[in-house]
This record gives structure tokens, sequence and C-alpha cells, in this order.
């Protein structure tokens, strides 16, 4: 069957019809698994070992963060199949349907960030490959890579659910064998001897490196995992949801993170080529003949995400208020992340800055939310008043003041403890951290402010929506 059959999606915010719900719950192995089988994973790898730990410590480091931040992930899905609506429409049953406009931006901000962040690797990654195979001049070589990466992504953004699901299909199964070649070409650089010489970090930089898997690989999907659970039916089996939301999600980063860690402990030279160009500086290990498929991997993995971004972030900006359809959402969204794309390519002095400096100051707020969402669901024992999500005036009401100061306090409290050295205007942060140690104390770079703002935002949720839930399950 071919991707470009069908039309355009017509559904936006609303109830997926009950005639449009089929399907179960393996098909969303698919959608999770292409947006996290990117070669970017392979880059984590250096990324964890730089907060100074060992091989070892950085393996567990991401088996435990990329599972706890997918059970999340799966929770949230839960919602998407109970309501047939997406997350940020969801969302509205916790902060109220007008009040949901802050955490709607919040949201926005994440996915049109991540959208910028794939296109321009995936940019950096083509132009790199074009100048080492053909000889093309660098600033041509990008261009044409960033008018393959961002054309795919407004591509299947724009065109919507069905078309999206028979391309992350495809993404995942070419995605999948090209990378086995990469690892198959690139074993014999591992150096078991440096690896194994790594010298262990202490216990604050174990969890600095765990805290950057929970945020950098799975934390940012919270905010649309609904998205893609929404066309199941409600009888769908809710243990399924999980496991398999899990399974897709997690399995691939998991071991391309580990063996991405494998080379950029075997080599200094490699770590610090990454933090420059994260999946170009891959290519350095790779026979000639091998580029070309290459790239292939390193774009299509890297749209895998892209496009879901993209399709998410045009669905949270109808759900907060624009006037528009999803698909001309979405469009304007590719406009915005062509603008940012630019900037990070052709204009930012490096890449892992502004990529961390992203993460962890929108990781705090995305933390609070993600962490008051997932307890809604949990303690809602009854589904969704459909027809009351879109009514300012019904049981769900029009602000929920409390959840909106809990994710404003947890956020202020998060911010004091994290530190964010990437750009000057994000100094300001870290102003709690004198409670334990400072700015240059031991858990000054262990960003144990999301771990702090998951947590207010999970328990004060239990303890402040309680009541309030159960009067709406009247």
């Amino acid at each position: 069957m071919s991707i470009f059959k069908g039309k355009i999606e017509s559904n936006g915010i609303n109830i997926i019809d009950e005639s449009e719900r089929s399907g179960n719950p393996r098909s969303l192995f698919w959608p999770w698994a292409a947006g996290n089988v990117s070669l970017l994973a392979l880059s984590y790898g250096s990324f964890f070992l730089g907060f100074g730990i060992s091989f070892w410590q950085a393996t567990w480091a991401a088996i435990i963060g990329v599972i706890a931040s997918f059970i999340l992930v799966a929770v949230s899905s839960l919602a998407g199949k109970r309501a047939n609506a997406p997350t940020m429409t969801l969302s509205r049953a916790a902060f109220g349907v007008k009040g949901n406009i802050l955490p709607g931006l919040l949201s926005y901000l994440v996915f049109v960030g991540w959208e910028t962040v794939l296109v321009s690797l995936a940019t950096l990654a083509t132009g790199t490959v074009f100048t080492r195979v053909g000889h093309v001049d660098p600033t041509l070589s990008k261009v044409l890579g960033f008018v393959i990466a961002a054309g795919l992504t407004v591509f299947g953004g724009v065109l919507g659910f069905q078309v999206l699901m028979r391309l992350q299909k495809l993404l995942t199964i070419a995605t999948l064998i090209l990378t086995l070649g990469y690892m198959v070409l690139t074993f014999s650089k591992i150096n078991w001897s440096h690896l194994n010489s790594l010298p262990a970090g202490n216990a604050q930089a174990f969890i600095g490196a765990l805290i950057f898997g929970v945020t950098g690989i799975g934390l940012g999907w919270v905010n649309s995992a609904a998205d893609y659970s929404r066309y199941l039916p409600r009888h769908t089996s809710s243990r399924g949801v999980i496991g398999w939301t899990v399974f897709g999600s997690s399995t691939f980063p998991i071991i391309m993170v580990i063996f991405g860690a494998m080379l950029a402990g075997s080599s200094k030279n490699l770590s610090d080529q990454i933090a420059m160009d994260p999946v170009g500086a891959l290519t350095t290990l790779l026979p000639t003949w091998y580029l070309i498929p290459f790239v292939i991997v390193a774009v299509l993995g890297l749209i895998g995400g892209a496009i879901l971004d993209l399709y998410s972030s045009g669905i949270t900006l109808v759900s907060i208020g624009l006037p528009v359809k999803r698909y001309q959402a979405a469009s304007l969204d590719g406009l915005i992340m062509t603008i940012g794309t630019i900037y990070l390519v052709w204009i930012a002095k490096d890449f892992l800055g502004p990529l961390q400096g992203f993460l962890i100051t929108l990781g705090v707020p995305v933390a609070v939310w993600s962490a008051i969402f997932v307890s809604d669901v949990i303690l809602r024992k009854k589904d969704y008043v459909d027809t009351e999500l879109f009514d300012a005036g019904g049981r769900y009401g029009s602000w929920n003041f409390a959840s909106l100061a809990l994710l404003i306090v947890g956020s202020i409290i998060g911010f004091g403890f994290v530190t964010n050295t990437f750009a000057s205007w994000l100094s300001w942060q870290g102003y709690f951290l004198g409670l334990i140690g400072g700015k240059s104390g031991a858990w000054a770079y262990s960003n144990i402010g999301i771990l702090i703002a998951l947590v207010i935002g999970f328990f004060g949720h239990l303890i402040l929506g309680r009541k309030r839930i159960s009067e709406q399950e009247k």
C-alpha cells in the first residue's frame, strides 16, 4: 500500500469517531520505534560519559532513565485510548479548558524545539557526507541536506496520521537494517581496555546522567503520547498499550546509547567531534563506500522523530486556540522549524551547547506538567466526558488554579536546583543550589531540579487533585 494513498487528515483536537477507531496495541510499536531509533542515540552515549562517569555507570543510567521516562509516556498513551482525543485536549481535564493554554504553550515550545534540533542534525550529517563523498562545497552540502530533511518532515507532519503510520513503519525497518550495518562496521573501533579504565563518577554525576536520559530521550514525548493511541478502540488492552509503547520506544535507544558510549569511550577525539556535529562525527569511523547508506539511515532516523513532533505541534497549536485546521498549523510550524534550523546550522557556534541548554531549561516545567498529567490519568477511574473537554462551563471548569499554581511553583523550585552555563541568558538558574553545596558543588551539574520537579508535580496533584476529580466523576 502506498504511503501517499488517502487525503490529508481532517481530524484535529476533536474526539475520534467510533467508526474511525481501529487497530491494536502492537500498532504503537512503529511510530515509537521510528521516533527513537535515530543515530542521535549513538551520540548520546558520548553525552552520558560527559558527566564524568564510567562506561558501566553510563549503561545503567541509560537503561533506568530511558525506561522510566517511557513509562510516563505509556501512561499518557492510556489517556488517548480511554478518550480518543489528543494529549493536549485531555490535559484540559487537569488544568481547565482555558487554563490549559499555559501547558499548551509550553508543549508547543518543546515540539518546535525538537523539530528544529532533529532537522538540524539531519542537515549537518548530510552536509558532512556529501562533502566527503562528492567533494561538494560544504555550504551547498548543508543546503541539500536541509532541503531533504525539512521537506520530508513537513510532508509527513502535514498529511497526518494515516500517512504518518505507514511512513514510520518503513522508516523503522530501513533505519534498523542500516544501523545494524553501521554497528558491524564500527565494532572493531571499540577499545575495551580504554572503556574499562574510565574512572567511575560519584553519585551526583550518575544521577545527572540518568536525568539527562530522562529529559533528553523520553520525557519530551509525554505531551504527544495520546496523539497516536487515540485511534485505538476503547476496549483495547491497557496492559498492551503500556507494554508496546515502552517496548517500541525504549529498546533501540538503550542499545544505541550503550554502543555509542562504547565508541566514544574508546576515542576522545570522536567524543570531542560529537560535541560539534553529533551525527556527522560518526562518519569518521566508516569506510567511504558506506557513507551514502549512512546518510540515508541518519536522515531517516532523525526525520522519524521530527515528523512526530511536527504532527503533534500542529495539534497543540490548534488546542490552545489558533483558529486554523491541523494541517495549516503544521505548515506554520514547518516555517518556524526552518528558521530555527538555519540558526543552529549556520549561526550557532556549536551544537551541544544549545541542545543541552534547551533540554535543561524546558525540561523543568515539562517535568512538572508531565507528572501532573500522569497523576491525573492514574487518579481517574472513569472515562473522560467527551463534550465537556470543549466546554469551559462544564465539569472540568475554565481554570484549575490549583494545577496551574503547582506547575508554576514546581518550575520555580526546579529551576533553583539546575545550572545552565550554555548561554549567558540562562545563568539566573540554580538560585537554590546554595542549600546543597552551591553552583560549583557536587550537585551543581546533576540537574537534580528536574527530578524534584517530577516529584512535586506528581505527588502535589495526587494531594490537590483527588477531591476535584472525585467530584467530576460523580
